[in-house]
């Protein structure tokens, strides 16, 4: 074997050699379940079977040479989830479904790039690079986003402060979430609820609700379970962390 193929080899190893994942501070008491092992992305699939180049890594940086993208590293991050080397790929699905759940989960994201946190696949908390915007709105990050109805946006909830740190530093979400109600006929009786959001450890939202699906969401209908998904086509994004447990 060549150097030069020896060192290719043991670069590519490095990178995916994953850390043993270290539950945040965030997270008290028991009962929370990872969705993120830290060896690559068993437990979710892409969109409406499309092809994906999610990946997982054992730490990312931001490209300073204003390409915008992510690069997968060597580093304390991880295990790190990437959406590919361009941030343009399918949104990605968790396999398991939730209903009333508590989920936390960090992001990194590069200048001016999009994402978000879909609650049951239907209720977007928006990812976005808001950092320094004064009065944040629907678009921006941490807002639960607005309906898309007869051609055009509807409602959302901008978050009552912006939270948002710099490009390249790692944020978290942390999601207090209450599924839709149903009557033994199937009829919705009660809307989904955000009843609590902390971004970055600052409370965002209290007892939000979100009437219907909001845009981009996956065309399934509003059940009391339903799975999780991340937005994967708007921009780079990467995400670490991401753990759930059932409501308390």
């Amino acid at each position: 074997m060549s150097k030069r193929v020896l060192l290719a080899v043991l670069a590519a190893a490095s990178i995916h050699a994953q850390p043993q994942a270290v539950r945040p501070a965030a997270l008290k008491g028991s009962g929370w379940h990872a969705l993120l092992d830290g060896h690559d992305t068993a437990g979710w699939h892409a969109r409406d079977g499309k092809p994906d180049t999610w990946y997982t890594a054992s730490d990312v940086h931001v490209n300073n040479t204003g390409t915008r993208q992510l690069l997968a590293g060597v580093g304390p991050a991880g295990p790190v989830m990437i959406n590919g080397p361009d941030g343009r790929t399918a949104d990605f699905v968790t396999d398991e479904k939730f209903g009333d759940i508590e989920l936390y989960i960090e992001f990194l994201i590069s200048a001016k790039s999009n994402s978000g946190v879909y609650m049951q696949g239907l209720y977007e908390v928006q990812i976005l690079d808001s950092y320094g915007v004064t009065k944040p709105g629907v678009h921006d990050c941490g807002a639960i986003y607005e309906r898309w109805i007869d051609g055009k946006g509807v409602g959302g909830t901008a978050p009552t402060v912006n939270a948002s740190r710099a490009p390249g530093e790692w944020q978290s979400f942390h999601i207090w979430f209450k599924a839709p109600r149903f009557d033994g006929s199937g009829k919705k009786i009660e809307d989904a609820r955000f009843l609590r959001v902390e971004q970055n450890g600052v409370l965002i939202h209290t007892n939000t609700t979100a009437p219907g699906p909001t845009r981009a969401a996956l065309s399934i209908p509003e059940a009391a379970k339903n799975p999780l998904m991340l937005q994967g086509d708007h921009g780079p994004v990467a995400f670490r962390n991401i753990y759930v447990r059932a409501l308390r």
